[in-house]
């Protein structure tokens, strides 16, 4: 498990099995996520301030000599594996580059969507849902001709933030921070269904290995909302007595949740099967958007590890 701590400058890599650091190193300014490559072979760590990508081998676990690449934030690959996205937030740039040596070919200005930060594909791959944090909306992308297509309006006071596909490739589910709950966006007529109110905070999602669950983490509430797939409705709440829930990922398995405390320096092992909180492990400050590796799947479409 891959931990970019943001205010540390640095990676905790931590083994699943005994919940114990094992390496730690230093890494660029404002780490935010340690993303997948879509051909599996690379960790790439988002320097966000360092203006850099920081790859790691991961089957040494030890990182290799950073890439020049501006305000990566975030980081995705088209299905295809042709091309990396860069999530530049700060510039409001989607920057679409060679996946391996991370060449800049299309800069794709989003003036529209401030705080440009989540996204997650149609079935198909060919389209983006994207989440602007500070606009209150959403855009959608055209991945092939790599341009917006339109518009869609949450609430003036919506902090939208991760994004998330249903297993059935039906509906969008976005967390909204502001609002405190997950928008339902059909992702073929691109209406919003609704607001499903989840806690204080809604931030990161991430579905069950059986594909019947989606995990929200409400980061301000200290809680996980468990809503199923098939309702679209909750259905249970875990607590994190004094927990940040923030961002993370399941166990191969699908047997342990790992979660980052963005607030409390520490990462959370959540058992699937009941709730119970099983670690509690310190790490440096401000913990984001870590990666449990490795992952079940043929390819990773980015974030802290989107499998397909």
């Amino acid at each position: 498990m891959y931990v970019p701590n943001s205010d540390s400058g640095r990676v905790d890599v931590i083994s699943q099995r005994t919940g114990r650091i094992v390496r730690r190193f230093r890494v660029g300014r404002l780490p935010q996520h340690v993303t997948p490559s879509w051909d599996l072979r690379t960790l790439w760590v988002t320097n966000d301030l360092g203006d850099s990508l920081t790859p790691i081998d991961p089957r040494t676990g030890r990182p290799g000599r950073p890439l020049p690449v501006r305000d990566p934030y975030n980081l995705y690959f088209t299905a295809d594996g042709m091309r990396a996205i860069v999530v530049a937030e700060a510039e409001q740039a989607l920057d679409f580059r060679e996946p391996h040596t991370m060449r800049l070919r299309h800069r794709l200005r989003v003036p529209q969507c401030p705080g440009v930060d989540h996204m997650d594909f149609t079935a198909d791959g060919r389209t983006a849902l994207v989440s602007c944090e500070f606009g209150g909306r959403m855009i959608i992308v055209d991945l092939v001709h790599e341009r917006v297509r339109r518009t869609i309006a949450l609430r003036p006071d919506a902090m939208p933030q991760d994004v998330k596909l249903s297993p059935d490739g039906r509906v969008f589910y976005v967390a909204d921070m502001s609002t405190n709950g997950v928008w339902l966006i059909g992702a073929r007529r691109w209406r919003v269904l609704r607001l499903q109110p989840t806690g204080r905070g809604a931030h990161g999602l991430y579905p069950s290995r059986d594909a019947r669950t989606l995990y929200v983490m409400n980061r301000s509430a200290s809680t996980i909302t468990l809503i199923s797939f098939r309702t679209r409705r909750p259905y249970r709440t875990w607590r994190i007595p004094g927990g940040s829930p923030d961002m993370g990922g399941l166990s191969a398995s699908g047997r342990v949740l790992w979660l980052s405390g963005r607030y409390d320096g520490e990462i959370y092992a959540i058992d699937t099967s009941s709730g119970q909180l099983v670690h509690r492990i310190k790490v440096g400050k401000s913990p984001h958007g870590l990666a449990v590796w490795p992952q079940p799947g043929r390819y990773s479409i980015g974030h802290t590890g989107i499998l397909r």
